[in-house]
């Protein structure tokens, strides 16, 4: 494996085992095998490191999530499909879900927030889009397009930690029924 591909894997088990902060640059070089410089040669600092665990993991998953918003008049199947793209990469990197979530929840002028935060939002303001679209549709939107977006990430982020607390972190399986009883769920608050 390359030198750069195992400080990024250390870093992530080390970020998801203690957090960012409670990690220092000294032990993710030891425990990748490297010495600091080379750790600072890749990625110039433990920052760098994050934000590039970041880009590599979420830019996979932003793409499909973006495809998975294309709403196309059927905000309910839209929204199946969002629910699912969030449940596969939670699925496919549990622990690195994880990471990202907890890095939003940092100190909001702290690095590992700033490092989160554009991914989030981007999540965020991809799943407002649908509202956006459907919103001519849906009379009764009255400009909560933004609250229903959010509302909607959180109920899937809640969902997917309940699945984790139910010790499926490993085997995060989720039925195509399940997710459309949450979407259900979720759309009787639109109309309410």
């Amino acid at each position: 494996m390359e030198k750069r591909e195992e400080i990024l894997e250390n870093a992530l088990e080390l970020f998801c085992d203690r957090g960012y902060d409670a990690v220092g640059v000294q032990e993710i070089a030891e425990r990748a095998g490297v010495t600091k410089p080379t750790l600072y040669y890749y990625f110039k600092s433990k920052y760098g490191l994050l934000q590039e665990l970041l880009e590599r993991g979420c830019a996979p998953f932003l793409e499909r999530l973006e495809q998975a918003t294309a709403y196309e008049g059927d905000l309910r199947g839209t929204l199946c499909a969002c629910a699912r793209a969030f449940m596969d990469f939670a699925k496919r990197s549990p622990r690195f879900y994880d990471l990202l979530f907890s890095l939003f929840h940092y100190p909001r002028e702290s690095e590992p927030y700033r490092c989160a935060r554009p991914y989030v939002l981007r999540q965020q303001q991809l799943i407002r889009n649908i509202f956006e679209a459907a919103a001519a549709q849906l009379g009764n939107m009255r400009g909560r397009q933004r609250q229903f977006g959010l509302g909607f990430c959180g109920l899937v982020h809640y969902f997917i930690e309940m699945k984790f607390e139910e010790g499926r972190e490993e085997n995060l399986c989720v039925s195509d029924e399940e997710i459309y009883s949450l979407v259900h769920q979720f759309m009787h608050g639109i109309y309410s």
